[in-house]
């Protein structure tokens, strides 16, 4: 089969993209992957001698190649052994407590939780705290209360513990320690005692001569008896990872294959900081190794480093994981998601009301990799719906502005849902009690019955329960006060319609329910026992006499949601405040 070769990227970071000649052809994915001479690190790290070439061992399959991604891919079927040919699924949901958990990273940890559902595997949740001096108090414990609160529990976390913790970076210090040891006695790794001053004006003289600033890699030749001094000196030094040409390529589960020769374009990265603690680099590979971590799916942003990690592991004697790297959550004019908007945080989604299915929803709607894509779906319709395949490289641009409407969606499915419902009731009458007080003088208006009536009511009409709470619904939980001008300047038949409205309630009260569509007729009806008021004027005083409001929802609904009882109360205190101005 002719294989060709062509470039990816103009820049000086080139990826080398693999590509079929031919648009559907056998491809044999099998390539010899040799054992390599570094010692095995810990008694379950051994050695890749098997065939592999991006996940598909030595197989040979029908391939088809997706032009407009550069990416091959088999049939859905055959997708699903592919993922799980490796054993059992394991992904992992890293994140760094430097910050909490905004929009991008709960989509990252959405689609790695889809994943592993989809394949019947393990969600795994690792803080990697190395970067102590910009860590933020309470935010490791913040990101895992919102990855709950979401609806996507990682089953190993720091809180849950699991076979393969610790799940905090900065207890796992000597599994790093050794395993970087470990690489400078083979000679993949060695000490540098550049000093900042150093490496500071090499990044200035870059800069001065338009280049990319990197490492010389001048300790790379420092003689043994010269590192042996400097440590018996106790010179401040790191340890950096040897880069070699030769880069394989590998097969992303989004991008397809590609190839970056690293060591052309960076110096040799470190992977112990003077202080003790690892680079990412280092720590995220001997963690996705010790913790059997079969697929990496993580932002793009990570796929021109993939290279440097594969050099790890082959420098380690590790089998890689497959690789999936998920395009870039935009703003809807293509801007970044930046961190300095406060409400891209999911605290302030929280906070404001918003349903955690709405958020998922809308992250995966304006995304790829679903077999359908529609507003409103719940997790297990996620979970059914899922493609790996139909993820594209294009960035998936969010319009927040469409928000409230996801919202309102799913707000109808919890309140059509008893369980959920039931749950929203008792929320609501924390939160009445909360904003209104004293104020609440029906204790009727706490009572599950009535609550889940207004539900029904305004459901389709609201966005959230924060809604109820506005000043707009205020009628429902505390009776509203006007001036006798007010009602008196509406009109001179005020009094007889608060009668008549009295004696249709007394009508109705015999423990029928009220629907709106009745109680609208018969509203009908009553405006014209007046003599010269028109329907719309005995509107505003019925809506006046109930919410102190001139507008809102329809008349029949309030009177529906307030019931015979509270209305004839309210319509009682009508005619007393007209029967003291005579």
């Amino acid at each position: 089969m002719l294989l060709s070769w062509f470039l990816h990227f103009s820049s000086p970071s080139r990826c080398l993209l693999l590509k079929t000649c031919k648009r559907c052809c056998q491809y044999s994915t099998g390539r010899n992957v040799h054992k390599l001479d570094s010692p095995v690190l810990f008694k379950n790290a051994v050695p890749s001698t098997s065939n592999r070439s991006g996940g598909h061992g030595g197989k040979r399959n029908d391939i088809r190649l997706n032009t407009s991604q550069n990416k091959c891919f088999s049939s859905e079927g055959d997708e699903v052994d592919h993922h799980r040919e490796h054993g059992e699924v394991r992904v992992r949901f890293a994140p760094s407590p430097t910050g909490f958990l905004h929009l991008g990273g709960l989509r990252t940890a959405l689609y790695n939780y889809i994943y592993a559902k989809k394949y019947g595997g393990s969600f795994i949740l690792r803080m990697e705290d190395t970067d102590q001096s910009r860590l933020v108090p309470g935010a490791a414990e913040s990101i895992e209360d919102m990855l709950e609160w979401a609806g996507i529990p990682p089953g190993e976390s720091p809180r849950r513990g699991g076979e393969y913790g610790p799940y905090l970076q900065s207890q796992r210090l000597a599994l790093y320690t050794q395993a970087a040891d470990s690489l400078v006695q083979t000679g993949k790794a060695y000490h540098c005692f550049c000093s900042q001053q150093r490496l500071e004006l090499l990044k200035r003289e870059a800069l001065r001569s338009g280049q990319t600033p990197r490492y010389d890699n001048r300790c790379r030749h420092l003689r043994p008896d010269q590192v042996e001094e400097k440590l018996d000196q106790d010179v401040p030094h790191v340890i950096r990872f040897r880069l070699e040409s030769g880069v394989e390529p590998f097969n992303d589960l989004v991008f397809g294959w590609n190839r970056h020769e690293v060591a052309q374009v960076e110096g040799d990265p470190v992977v112990i900081k003077a202080d003790g603690f690892p680079t990412y680099h280092l720590a995220n590979v001997v963690d996705d190794h010790l913790m059997k971590v079969s697929h990496v799916l993580r932002g793009s942003e990570w796929l021109i480093s993939t290279p440097k990690h594969l050099l790890l592991y082959r420098a380690l004697g590790w089998k890689p994981p497959v690789f999936g790297h998920l395009p870039l959550l935009l703003n809807r004019d293509g801007s970044k998601l930046s961190k300095r908007q406060g409400d891209i945080y999911i605290q302030s989604f929280q906070r404001s009301g918003a349903l955690p299915e709405a958020l998922l929803d809308i992250t995966t709607h304006c995304g790829s990799g679903f077999n359908s894509n529609r507003v409103g779906r719940k997790m297990e319709e996620l979970i059914a719906e899922f493609n790996p395949s139909k993820i594209t490289t294009h960035s998936a641009l969010l319009d927040l502005d469409k928000l409230p409407e996801f919202n309102k969606i799913h707000l109808q499915q919890r309140i059509d849902d008893a369980e959920q419902r039931d749950w929203l009731v008792r929320d609501l009458q924390g939160r009445i009690q909360e904003v209104y007080g004293t104020q609440v003088q029906d204790q009727d208006v706490l009572r599950p019955d009535y609550i889940t009536r207004v539900l029904h009511l305004r459901k389709g009409h609201i966005s959230s329960v924060s809604d109820l709470l506005s000043s707009e619904y205020s009628y429902l939980w505390v009776r509203p006060s006007f001036s006798d001008q007010q009602m008196a300047a509406l009109s001179s038949e005020t009094q007889h319609i608060a009668t008549l409205v009295i004696r249709l309630m007394e009508g109705l009260r015999g423990g029928e329910e009220l629907a709106v569509d009745q109680l609208s007729g018969e509203l009908k009806t009553l405006a014209k026992k007046t003599s010269n008021t028109k329907y719309r004027d005995v509107m505003k005083i019925i809506r006046l006499a109930l919410s102190g409001l001139q507008q809102g929802p329809s008349v029949a609904e309030m009177m529906v949601s307030l019931g015979p009882s509270e209305i004839t109360h309210r319509f009682n205190r009508v005619l007393q405040q007209l029967s003291r101005q005579h």
